[in-house]
């Protein structure tokens, strides 16, 4: 069973996702004011897309992904910089969009939200890994990341 916050967090992905595909600012600005309306989900059961403001979401959940969103946008070139020092022999232009977009929100928690323990954004970022990356995507995002929470304590 996926927590809220797990949940949020997925929905950041995609958000974030979205954001890199963006071409310009005001489409950016756009994408974020229209997620809820615009973004489509396969329906397992119907074989539908459903929108994102159709499926059926915590507002707690919602929130949080706003809040990694809103706070990854603003702090990117930090989060940014912080990951480029940790990741030795690996550009960023280098790491596939999904595997970029969660060592982003896990970076931004790491650095930016202390009320979470580090242990349980590491293990988020690993489980939301293996459902979205590669199979190489869990480790190599769990070394970033444990070397960013090392640095940053």
């Amino acid at each position: 069973m996926s927590t809220n916050r797990r949940i949020g967090r997925e929905y950041a992905l995609k958000m974030l996702f979205a954001l890199q595909l963006s071409k310009d600012q005001e489409e950016t600005n756009q994408l974020l004011v229209n997620f809820w309306e615009n973004f489509r989900f396969a329906d397992d059961d119907l074989g539908e897309p459903l929108a994102a403001a159709d499926v059926p979401l915590a507002t707690s959940s919602r929130l949080f992904a706003e809040l990694l969103v809103n706070g990854v946008v603003e702090f990117r070139s930090v989060i940014d910089k912080k990951i480029s020092e940790i990741a030795k022999n690996w550009s960023l232009e280098r790491m596939t969009p999904v595997d970029l977009s969660i060592l982003r929100i896990g970076a931004y928690e790491l650095l930016y939200l202390p009320e979470i323990p580090n242990s349980v954004v590491i293990d988020e970022a690993i489980e939301i890994a293996k459902r979205y990356g590669t199979k190489d995507s869990p480790s190599f995002i769990n070394g970033l990341l444990d070397k960013i929470a090392k640095n940053s304590a």
